[in-house]
């Protein structure tokens, strides 16, 4: 009930506009987003590296209202792979179709997405198409297909492990096999195509994680590259200790090497499972979002485990 709460808030104008007035709420926000500018996320991208972890990049933004919109963001997007190339990060860009226009024609986002990879692909750097709630799935997916097939290799999804259509989903990308981030899934949904128990989504995603670790070891394993901004096939993300036990366990069952499973955890959440995991010999991964649309993605943060709401709640009430 209060999951479902703080994402329909998450999308609400009204909500939007009062907590953002509130200096609590960015103070606590601060703690998951970089900042508001691509030079606050050089500044942690380089601590991160730093402390031996990878990175992926996420300039915050969602459903552009028009086409001009879903332009500047694209522009951005290019931006910010050219400042990884001359900075030298060991990092790669995560985006969201609807930011590039998805929303208002999908030809507009393919070619906004392709404006993109025509950068980033001789650049060597890796770009992650995040996936958004059920509606966007199956245009997603086809704008995966439509890269793939222009040539672009150097891109990869995300499947959501709450959805039941999943595990069908991934069982046709491993045949490509392409590069997926497992996510459990952030956003509400109905009944009739998501797991609504905890239980029976862990169920799937330990599944969808067997799946993803075969999938890899049968492709030959390919490790993380070695300037870490390309990621090996199978991206485990979550910062639940059983999910990742599960994933340690079965990949050594399995003989898959360490180099060739990462980890992706959110900025902020878990640094002492980060280092736990790089100190043993895996790449991990952690998901940097900045920018100035940071409001849906820290309420969702919000939603996802209740010791975040806690700690926004306490800053509150001290002020």
């Amino acid at each position: 009930m209060l999951r479902a709460l703080l994402l329909y808030l998450s999308k609400a104008t009204w909500a939007r506009r009062l907590l953002t007035r509130w200096r609590v709420t960015r103070r606590v926000a601060d703690r998951f987003v970089a900042g508001d500018t691509l030079d606050d996320a050089v500044r942690v991208t380089r601590e991160l590296n730093a402390r031996g972890l990878l990175v992926t990049l996420d300039h915050l933004g969602e459903f552009t209202t028009n086409p001009d919109e879903a332009r500047q963001a694209t522009d951005d997007l290019i931006r910010l792979a050219e400042t990884i190339q001359q900075e030298d990060l060991k990092a790669g860009i995560s985006l969201k179709l609807t930011q590039l226009g998805l929303a208002l024609d999908e030809a507009l986002a393919t070619e906004h997405l392709a404006r993109i990879l025509e950068v980033t692909e001789p650049k060597g750097i890796f770009v992650r198409i995040d996936m958004e709630d059920s509606p966007w799935v199956d245009a997603t997916l086809r704008i995966y297909d439509t890269m793939r097939e222009r040539g672009y290799r150097l891109l990869g999804v995300v499947i959501q492990a709450y959805l039941y259509r999943s595990e069908q989903d991934l069982r046709r990308l491993a045949r490509i096999p392409a590069r997926v981030r497992l996510v459990k899934g952030a956003y509400k949904e109905p009944p009739e195509v998501a797991y609504p128990k905890k239980r029976d989504v862990d169920a799937n995603f330990d599944r969808l994680t067997r799946l993803l670790l075969d999938t890899a070891l049968a492709a030959g394993a390919p490790p993380v590259s070695a300037d870490g901004r390309v990621p090996p096939i199978p991206a485990i993300a979550t910062h639940d200790e059983n999910r990742i036990a599960y994933a340690e366990e079965y990949a050594a069952h399995i003989g898959l090497p360490k180099p060739a499973l990462e980890f992706q955890m959110l900025f902020g959440v878990r640094r002492d499972l980060q280092e736990r995991l790089a100190g043993e010999g895996y790449p991990v991964r952690i998901y940097v979002p900045y920018g100035t649309e940071w409001y849906p993605y820290f309420m969702r943060r919000l939603a996802e485990r209740p010791a975040n709401l806690v700690f926004f709640l306490r800053a509150l009430v001290r002020g």
